[in-house]
């Protein structure tokens, strides 16, 4: 099949999976088939290791969203498309420039389509297919628009077709007809424009020749005075942060124990001021270590002293966990806490990343593109494990569970407050969850959420 194929194909796919339909089963059959063509679209040379997990985690990805429906798995079928769309045709090119890609393509959608030798056939159709195009679809497209255009400017024309009983919503089908060729379009025709390829080099984990050679970044500043800069630097960055390490442990278990508010408050700021710290000092390496230092045979105190700084910094983050697994035990596991320990998590692999950097003379591109993969990762661990049910699986076993917050706050748990209703013989509780469950179920075939049709 042709590009336009793929297009017209994904676009009627598209509108018959959604109209007059919610979200839900259709978008992970919608991803699922999306993957199977880009798949066989794909040629052999281009399905490497990467393009063939990415594969796999699509699919996985739509069915986590048709068996979820919620935020999380929705950004996970969208960035592991986008992913696999884009290594199918640049097996080369970094995942950074993804991002731009999208963007510039979004915006320059409507220039692309009416350049129609570039995605259309150049030659003739054949004659059958040519009559269908000339004397039916493409009428039919004007008349629709037009009609539309016509029926809001004129309420007297609008009524002359009151008394013909169309089953069909207009504006919804040409809302989803157009949605949907809006995303085939840019998913199957998609370009690359040459300025974003002439990025591809800079963002190479490596450092060229050229970068080996010793220089100054500064013309004001010679290259002793900017490496005695890094040592200085880093030797009172190490004292301070040892000064604050002590501080914020103190602080963190050993000062009077405060309410459960005051202590939330000052637990969710300190993380906050971990996270910072630690961009900040990952901010500060990569600034000296961009090029040259990186190969300097006399920065081996600069190299030691920028070592000894990651290491203080994971202290940091391991007393930051353990205040949050503290704070977990003594009143219970939420959303919010969880977060921590996945920002504490990226955090850490950060500073791995970035001792990985200096050992190995990595470029900074190196932790960006890292980063982004483990972004990636973290995107796809929300989206596949229920942690809703976990949290309140976890917090039932506490005397102080709350029930008023599980019910409002806490999603994919009507299981659990199942079983928890059995236990306390609370037919209310019960009565209301399975209300809830109902109108789920009840949704027509294609909207349906998978969660929710595994409770009796």
């Amino acid at each position: 099949m042709k590009t336009h194929h793929y297009i017209f194909l994904t676009t009627a796919l598209f509108v018959v999976l959604f109209y007059d339909e919610n979200v839900g089963l259709n978008l992970g059959v919608l991803g699922t088939i999306y993957a199977l063509l880009t798949l066989f679209r794909t040629p052999e040379k281009n399905r490497t290791k990467t393009f063939l997990f990415l594969f796999a985690t699509s699919v996985l990805s739509s069915a986590a969203f048709a068996w979820y429906g919620d935020f999380p798995s929705f950004l996970a079928v969208v960035s592991s498309l986008l992913l696999l769309g884009y290594r199918s045709k640049n097996r080369r090119m970094k995942i950074l420039l993804l991002i731009p890609v999208f963007i510039v393509n979004c915006f320059t959608f409507i220039c692309r389509f009416f350049s129609f030798d570039d995605w259309l056939p150049k030659r003739n159709m054949s004659g059958l297919g040519q009559k269908i195009l000339a004397f039916v679809l493409i009428p039919l497209f004007l008349l629709a628009i037009f009609f539309a255009i016509y029926s809001v400017g004129s309420e007297h024309f609008a009524h002359l077709f009151e008394n013909i009983e169309l089953d069909v919503n207009i504006w919804q089908l040409i809302c989803i007809t157009a949605l949907g060729f809006f995303i085939a379009f840019n998913f199957w025709s998609y370009l690359v424009e040459k300025y974003i390829y002439k990025q591809n080099p800079i963002l190479n984990d490596h450092f060229g020749e050229k970068a080996k050679i010793q220089k100054s970044t500064y013309s004001f500043l010679d290259l002793d005075s900017e490496r005695m800069s890094g040592v200085i630097s880093f030797f009172v960055l190490n004292v301070l942060l040892i000064f604050f390490i002590i501080t914020y442990n103190y602080e963190q278990f050993y000062e009077v124990i405060k309410s459960p508010a005051q202590l939330s408050d000052e637990t969710h700021e300190r993380v906050i001021a971990v996270i910072m710290s630690i961009a900040m000092a990952i901010m500060v390496i990569m600034f000296y270590f961009k090029s040259g230092f990186n190969f300097d045979p006399k920065a081996g105190k600069l190299k030691i002293l920028a070592k000894i700084w990651i290491l203080l910094n994971a202290v940091l983050i391991l007393s930051a966990a353990v205040k949050n697994s503290e704070y977990i035990i003594n009143y219970g596991f939420t959303y919010k806490r969880l977060g921590v320990y996945a920002f504490l998590i990226l955090s850490l692999i950060g500073l791995v990343a970035t001792f990985i950097k200096i050992q190995y003379q990595k470029t900074n591109a190196y932790l960006f593109n890292t980063m982004t993969w483990y972004l990636y990762g973290t995107i796809l661990v929300c989206s596949y494990i229920n942690w809703g049910g976990i949290i309140t699986s976890q917090n039932m076993k506490r005397k102080d569970f709350v029930l008023d917050y599980h019910k409002r706050e806490i999603n994919f748990n009507d299981k659990g407050l199942l079983k928890y209703a059995k236990e306390k013989q609370d037919d209310k509780l019960k009565k209301e969850i399975l209300d809830k469950v109902k109108v789920q179920q009840n949704e027509s075939f294609l909207s349906k959420i998978g969660y929710y049709q595994t409770i009796k």
